[in-house]
């Protein structure tokens, strides 16, 4: 499997082995870019233009190398974006893309930001790494301020394709048994997946953390099959089914 993951998040502290293999160069931390550019187009639409409301903060919260970052950036002019991850690794790489990127984590001592500091979050590729996903909901929440947003994107555990995999007995794609190697599913790259979501999953667990859902959204994802591309295109047009689940909601 290739995935579209950020898998340094600014998470919870893991246990040593995931700590180690967060902190592996060789592990890919690239996000697709089509997901990437609808993501931030979703919240382009729901920010504005800098001039009409003035520069909004928005953290792209377990940024990786960077490069979602660097992809919503022109669609974000005027408004300040921050970079944050727990992982030094990918934070050198990601300063080669963004003006500001810090250190942080979800748990232990939390984000370095006061409450409400933050307009809006992006949450990319990172949901499916957490240990604790209930903690890192809970410190997303604190520094946002009342009604910012949160951009939250994660793969799709019932994406088309995934749903006759398990028809046929196949481990779903996106979805992973060991650290070391991929046993009985597509691909051949260990990510770190820990937890997966569905769409009618993702809605429920984000509301009940505080959250008000506004829209539900499905992007392709990079790693299928060049023949089958058409078709995870046409599935975008049913979130349920597409590879990529992308969720906008406001702290309430």
């Amino acid at each position: 499997m290739t995935t579209t993951a950020s898998p340094s998040p600014g998470t919870p502290s893991p246990p040593p082995g995931l700590r180690d293999f967060y902190e592996n160069p060789a592990v890919p931390v690239a996000s697709g870019p089509s997901r990437s550019l609808r993501q931030a187009r979703m919240l382009a639409r729901a920010l504005g233009p800098a001039g009409a409301s003035g520069p909004r903060t928005v953290l792209d919260i377990g940024c990786g190398d960077g490069t979602a970052a660097a992809t919503a950036a022109p669609l974000l002019r005027g408004h300040r974006l921050i970079g944050v991850d727990w992982s030094q690794d990918a934070l050198a790489r990601a300063r080669t893309r963004l003006p500001y990127a810090v250190r942080g984590e979800l748990g232990g001592g939390g984000l370095p930001f006061a409450s409400g500091a933050a307009d809006a979050v992006l949450f990319s590729e990172v949901l499916e790494h957490l240990v604790d996903p209930d903690a890192a909901l809970d410190e997303i929440r604190r520094v946002l301020r009342p009604g910012g947003h949160l951009m939250l994107s994660t793969p799709n555990l019932a994406a088309w394709y995934n749903r006759a995999l398990l028809l046929a007995g196949v481990q779903p794609v996106f979805s992973e048994v060991s650290l070391r190697s991929v046993h009985g599913r597509p691909g051949a790259e260990v990510v770190g997946h820990l937890r997966l979501y569905t769409a009618r999953a993702l809605g429920e667990f984000v509301a009940a953390s505080g959250f008000a859902v506004v829209a539900l959204e499905g992007a392709p994802f990079h790693g299928v099959p060049r023949v089958l591309r058409p078709l995870d295109r046409l599935a975008c047009a049913a979130p349920s089914l597409a590879s990529i689940l992308l969720l906008h909601a406001r702290r309430t």
